[in-house]
Order: structure tokens, then sequence, then C-alpha cells
């Protein structure tokens, strides 16, 4: 009789009942305000257009970038991550720091047209060397981690000077954030922020990013400046050391497979922290839907809503804009 009586005391499924009581005790809300939508700059204008392994997501010129971007602030998507595919490259990366480079020109462009959009610019040089590899090679082919720094560096000042809100080194070489913010400040850029790719594993799921962005190496792969994907500690210790040396956010990168480092790092720093929801992540999700063997919106609701469940305060997807248009007032 007692079993029988908790029973019926203790019902959690009475705050299930209707969709008005299931949001109203709602624990975790995506915020269409902490979306971030990357978007791919090409200089030449015959690149542009759909991208085969993400259905939906396009190469933009700068002038249809901005038109872009005009949409997304209608939908209240006003942070954009800018990636550039260049003309031309080089070993050096040289069209990254050129002052008028592809970025550099987007950058200024978005700017002028929505003053109150944030422009995040990811500084990498993956996208700008013949040899696909994220710095300057050394005798050895590997990349010089010191070299590449100081190619970093100069590149992030001419993005801080085309009006870049917040700089994304995701090279994952040591030190750079300390060098990036010393440049910065010297500069008299103490307000252009820094948000570090702090434990970016060598993963799997990039395939379709290197697509879209022309980035496939030529030879070997990442693993030596990349993290090993079993780490945990070491994602921690990386994370310490880019607030220390004066990041703004730190990232977890990829999502979905690394909730327990989103997680953990949570636990550990009260810096704000981003994840980024890569191209491997939207590409599985969008061809299973097409395929039929999920539900789309429901499924992107969840994933989204997982990652703010670990306690990231940022999410970078290319799902923002669909989520945030469903989502609209009145949809």
């Amino acid at each position: 009789m007692i079993r029988t009586r908790l029973q019926q005391l203790i019902r959690p499924r009475r705050l299930r009942r209707t969709p008005t009581l299931r949001a109203l005790v709602r624990e975790h809300r995506v915020d269409v305000a902490k979306l971030v939508q990357p978007l791919f700059i090409v200089e030449n204008a015959g690149d542009a257009g759909p991208i085969g392994s993400m259905p939906g997501i396009h190469r933009y010129t700068v002038e249809s970038a901005v038109q872009e971007v005009g949409l997304l602030d209608a939908l209240d998507v006003r942070t954009v991550l800018l990636f550039g595919i260049p003309e031309t490259k080089d070993a050096a990366a040289s069209s990254n720091y050129d002052p008028n480079g592809v970025v550099q020109r987007a950058a200024r462009a978005i700017k002028d047209a929505f003053p109150h959009v944030i422009v995040i610019a990811d500084l990498c040089n993956c996208e700008y060397t013949d040899h696909g590899h994220c710095g300057i090679l050394d005798e050895s082919g590997d990349v010089d981690n010191d070299a590449t720094v100081e190619l970093l560096v100069r590149t992030a000042l001419t993005y801080a000077r085309a009006g870049v809100d917040i700089i994304a080194p995701s090279d994952m070489m040591d030190g750079r954030v300390r060098a990036i913010r010393e440049a910065l400040d010297a500069e008299d850029f103490e307000r252009v922020a820094i948000m570090a790719y702090s434990a970016k594993y060598s993963s799997a799921f990039y395939g379709p990013f290197r697509e879209a962005a022309d980035s496939t190496p030529q030879f070997g792969d990442r693993r030596t400046y990349q993290m090993d994907p079993p780490n945990e500690r070491e994602a921690l210790r990386e994370i310490a050391l880019d607030i220390e040396e004066g990041a703004d956010v730190v990232m977890v990168k990829p999502g979905l497979p690394y909730l327990d480092i989103v997680r953990a790092a949570r636990e550990s720093f009260d810096t704000p922290i981003a994840v980024y929801n890569v191209s491997g992540e939207y590409a599985m999700l969008k061809a299973a839907a097409q395929n039929g063997w999920i539900e789309e919106e429901r499924a992107v609701d969840e994933l989204l809503v997982s990652f703010v469940r670990a306690g990231a305060d940022i999410i970078i997807t290319y799902f923002a804009k669909e989520f945030a248009a469903r989502h609209a007032p009145g949809a």
C-alpha cells in the first residue's frame, strides 16, 4: 500500500503532459544570439556556388557574402566566422597577410554594411599554402612552430586593421595566443578579442570542410600539431595555456565526439567556451535526413541543445541560419 501511494505522489510525467508544460520546465535552450554561421569567401568568382558534400552551404564572393549576412541579420544571427579561399597560393601563405586579401576585403564590406554584426576571422594558413599545411614548413617537411607564429601575427594585424572583431587562431601552434595578443595591443587593438581553437583535435570529421576551403594537405597529415583524439587532460592543459596567454574565448573542436571535453572545460574554467559543430557532423546528419533515415528538424534541435547542455556558451554551426529561420517569431 505504501509503495502504491509513493508511486502516486512521484509522477515526473505530470510536467511532460503538454508542450506548454514541457517548455515551462525546460532546463536548457538554444539562444539564436549565441549561434555563429561560418561563411566561405572566394576570391575568384568562378569558385563560388554550392558545396557538394555540404548540402545547403555555399561559397560566396565578397559581394554575395554581404547579401548573405543581411539575410542572417534579419534572422537575428549576428555573428559570422569567415574562411577565405584565395585565387593564388604559395609556400609562405602570402595571400593570407595581404591587406587586400579576400578575408580582409570581406570583413571591411560586412562591417560597412552591418556595423553591429560581429565578424570573426579564422586565422590559419592551410587555405593559403600550396602544400595545404597550417604554416611554414621546415627542412624535414614538418610545420615550423615559431616561424608560423610570426606569420600568424602578421596576418592577425591585417585582420584587425580591416575591422575584424574577433581573431580566431585555429592552427594549434604553441605560444600563438600570447604573440597575437601582444602584437594587437602594441598597435592599439586592445578591443579586438581572441577566440582560440584551444582543443582542436586531429579528426576525421573535417573532410567536407577541406573540400569547401580547398585545404587538403598535399602530403602527410596534421597530427604533429592537432590533438590526439583519445586525450582529455591534454585538452584542459591546452585551454589553460591559452587562457593564461590572453584568450578571451576558448574553443573545443569538433563538437559531438567531444562533448565530454566541453563539459570538463566548463567545470574547470570560467572563460566563455565555444564549440564547433564541424562539417562532417553537418554532412552526416544532412545525408541521413535526405535518405529519410532521421527527422532533420528534430535532430538538429537535439544536436544543438546537446552543446548547450554540455556547457558551451557559443555554438559555431552550419545549421545556424536554418535553425534561426525555423524558430523566428511567427515561423
